[in-house]
C-alpha cells in the first residue's frame, strides 16, 4: 500500500466527501477517485459505498481507518525524528476563540514568537463544536476550548483554568444599584451577546429559556463590551475579558451568579503522537495559562 493512497483514503474517510477531500488535499477530484480505486484494487475490497451523491465507509473501510492513521502518524514521526534539530520547528494549526486569543493566549504567543521563531503558529477562529470536529478530523493539531465538560469523545484534553463569568452593565444602568437579582429580573432586561455557538452565550440563553428573552447580537466580544458600556443592555462575559473595565469603572458587575461553570482547556486528537514542537506548545500553554491571573 502506497503512503499517498493511505493519506487520500484517510482524508476521504474523515470528511466523507471526494469533493471536499480533493479541495483539502489540493488534488483534482478525479485524482482522489482514481487513488481510492487503486487502493481498493490493491486490497481486493471496496472501502466506500457510493449512495448517489453521498458515500459511507464499508466494514472493510472502517477496519482500515485506524491502521491508515497509525501509518501516517508514524511516517510523520519518523520524518520529524531524522530532520529535527535542536531548535523546535514546524507548523501548528490551532483552533481558538476570540476571548481566549485576546485575553489568555498573548503570553504564550509572545513566548513562541521570540523564543521559538521556527515554530509556525496558525490561529483558526472557531467555536466549540467546530473546533472539536476539526481536531478529530486532523485539520487542527491543537484546539482551545471553553466548555463546562472536560471530557470530549475522541479527544485528549487538559484543563488550563476555570473561567469565572460576570454579568456586566454600564454604571448608569437601572440595575447597577441593585444588591440582588433573580434570573426572571435579568430576563426582563435588554440582553446582549456575541454570536450563537459561543459557549457562555448559549448557556446563558439556556438558563433564561423559561422567559425566552431576545438577545441583541453584536457578534464580537469587543463590540459587545462597547455596547454594554454605552448603556444598550447587559451581557454575561468571562471575567478575564472585562477585568480592566471593571477596575476602571467603565463597567459594573451585577449581583447575579451564573449557575454553571466553564473551563478553558487545551485538546488534541486521542491517540495522536504529538511531534516535539507540538508537545512543547502544550507544555508551555499549561504553564503560562495556568499561571495567569
Amino acid at each position: 500500500m502506497e503512503l499517498r493512497l493511505l493519506v487520500t483514503f484517510e482524508k476521504v474517510a474523515t470528511v466523507l466527501s471526494f469533493t471536499r477531500a480533493a479541495t483539502e488535499l489540493r488534488y483534482a477530484q478525479s485524482s482522489v477517485t482514481g487513488q481510492i480505486r487503486a487502493l481498493e484494487s490493491s486490497l481486493g475490497v471496496e472501502l466506500f459505498e457510493r449512495l448517489g451523491s453521498r458515500i459511507r465507509l464499508t466494514e472493510a473501510g472502517e477496519r482500515l481507518v485506524p491502521y491508515a492513521r497509525r501509518i501516517i502518524e508514524l511516517t510523520e514521526e519518523a520524518r520529524t525524528a531524522v530532520t529535527e534539530t535542536d531548535e523546535p520547528s514546524g507548523p501548528i494549526a490551532i483552533g481558538t476563540m476570540e476571548s481566549l486569543t485576546s485575553y489568555r493566549l498573548p503570553p504564550l504567543l509572545e513566548l513562541f514568537h521570540h523564543r521559538y521563531p521556527k515554530v509556525r503558529l496558525s490561529l483558526r477562529p472557531t467555536l466549540g463544536d467546530e473546533t472539536r470536529q476539526a481536531l478529530r478530523q486532523g485539520t487542527y493539531d491543537i484546539g482551545f476550548l471553553m466548555e463546562p465538560e472536560t471530557e470530549h469523545a475522541g479527544l485528549e484534553s487538559a484543563v488550563l483554568a476555570e473561567e469565572p463569568l460576570s454579568l456586566v452593565a454600564s454604571p448608569r444602568h437601572a440595575l447597577a444599584a441593585r444588591t440582588t437579582l433573580t434570573s426572571a429580573e435579568v430576563a426582563k432586561s435588554q440582553l446582549m451577546g456575541t454570536e450563537p455557538g459561543c459557549p457562555y452565550r448559549d448557556l446563558f440563553e439556556r438558563e433564561l429559556r423559561e422567559w425566552s428573552p431576545p438577545f441583541m447580537e453584536f457578534g464580537t466580544l469587543e463590540a459587545t463590551k462597547r455596547g454594554v458600556a454605552g448603556g444598550l443592555g447587559i451581557a454575561l462575559l468571562p471575567r478575564v475579558t472585562v477585568a480592566e473595565e471593571l477596575a476602571t469603572g467603565t463597567l459594573t458587575e451585577l449581583p447575579w451568579k451564573a449557575p454553571f461553570t466553564l473551563f478553558t482547556q487545551i485538546a488534541w486528537r486521542r491517540g495522536k503522537r504529538l511531534p516535539a514542537h507540538v508537545r512543547l506548545f502544550v507544555e508551555q500553554a499549561r504553564r503560562l495559562v495556568q499561571e495567569s491571573p
